[in-house]
């Protein structure tokens, strides 16, 4: 099966930084608006952040202002740059095809979900 790989996680302290990566299948990338999503223990899978096509972005409150979100059409490749990182950001992040306006949303057909990469923020 074809997957998403996401690389980039790790242990930061509260207001550092992160950058993930995230290599997508050309089937899945090219055409679609892309997004990041997390998933903390216990809760909903959640989208956070969305890039259209030609750079479009849109955010989840949560994470607005703190959070970009990039993508290069050349390498099938999409990144989310992490700033300010509050303890409540710690999840697993995936990424996948997502909607980004006129609000972010689950698309009806989404890849086959990746391993993810573990973001813990500590206080």
């Amino acid at each position: 099966q074809v997957q998403l790989v996401e690389s980039g996680g790790g242990l930061v302290q509260a207001g550092g930084s992160l950058r993930l990566s995230c290599v997508a299948p050309g089937s899945i990338f090219r055409g679609n608006a892309m997004g990041w999503y997390r998933q903390a223990p216990g809760k909903q899978r959640e989208l956070v952040a969305g890039v259209s096509i030609l750079s479009y972005t849109n955010y989840a409150n949560s994470v607005k202002d703190r959070f970009t979100i990039s993508r290069d059409n050349a390498k099938n490749t999409i990144y989310l740059q992490m700033d300010s990182l509050k303890p409540e950001d710690t999840a697993v992040y995936y990424c996948n095809a997502a909607i980004v306006r006129p609000t972010l949303s689950f698309p009806n057909h989404l890849g086959n979900w990746g391993q993810g990469t573990q973001v813990t923020v500590s206080s």
